[in-house]
């Protein structure tokens, strides 16, 4: 389990299993959050497992199934809420998974778009080691949104 780090309050990283919740809650994290429908992928362990792990090690545990191909504006908006409600509350760090962590990490480009420059989130995203050139189209307009 190798997590990235987007902000301060943000982390996200691959699949995880019940086996590594031990870890993310000695790291500090507060919130899991899974961007990953249940049965994308074989030997992907079910949220209800994830789930009980991190709820036995005191970590809230949110469920936001996402498909990756097809990102909605109210996936970008739920993901946006949910991360400025924990940052709000200071229950952050919050780390946020998906297959990869690609999903992840474009779902909190969009939910910046109208607050930081594609460019700018772009950087982040590369910094972390996510190559989303592809995004950019995509953010410059719920950019331009902004203004």
């Amino acid at each position: 389990m190798d997590s990235k780090q987007l902000t301060p309050q943000l982390y996200v990283a691959g699949q995880i299993t019940k086996e590594d919740i031990p870890t993310i809650a000695a790291q500090g994290f507060k919130v899991i959050l899974n961007n990953r429908p249940d049965g994308e992928g074989e030997g992907q362990p079910p949220a209800a497992e994830i789930e009980a792990a991190a709820k036995a090690h005191g970590l809230q545990y949110i469920y936001q199934p996402v498909v990756g191909t097809a990102i909605s504006d109210e996936n970008v908006e739920e993901f946006g809420a949910t991360i400025a409600a924990c940052a709000n509350s200071n229950n952050g760090p919050i780390f946020a998974h998906c297959r990869t962590g690609t999903r992840c990490t474009i779902l909190w480009m969009l939910s910046q778009a109208k607050k930081q420059s594609a460019d700018e989130l772009l950087a982040t995203a590369a910094k972390a080691g996510y190559s989303l050139e592809q995004v950019r189209e995509r953010l410059e307009l719920l950019g331009k949104q902004s203004i």
